[in-house]
């Protein structure tokens, strides 16, 4: 199964010790890892992945491979703010453009792991 996971990492030095634990492990192991995409905000986040944009990927996940008219389609929106909207995705790594020219997502689960805690 393939899973990417959502994080807010604030600490720039874990975050990249992290990725840098993932490289080694698949390195040596010969097995991909999961994908992290890390965050440095709740704002970053949030503006990478919209209402909008978290709904597409979830009707993307369900209707898989797709061109942007069926997509638009099946969200009930104009095609080019879905193309806009997708473009996004796609500089990002959560959707991919297939060998057929039709979008998707790579993953079966996206999961979304970050605490809110008080600024001290």
């Amino acid at each position: 199964m393939t899973t990417a996971t959502i994080t807010i990492q604030r600490n720039d030095d874990a975050a990249l010790r992290q990725a840098a634990e993932g490289f080694v492990t698949a390195w040596k192991t010969g097995k991909p890892q999961d994908h992290v995409f890390s965050f440095s905000s709740p704002e970053q986040l949030f503006t990478v992945l919209t209402p909008k944009r978290w709904t597409l990927i979830e009707t993307l996940q369900k209707l898989g491979p797709s061109t942007y008219r069926t997509l638009a389609a099946a969200l009930s929106r104009d095609v080019k703010r879905v193309h806009e909207d997708t473009a996004v995705l796609i500089e990002w790594g959560l959707v991919e453009v297939n060998e057929n020219d039709r979008i998707h997502v790579p993953y079966e689960v996206i999961h979304a792991d970050f605490d809110l805690r008080s600024v001290a």
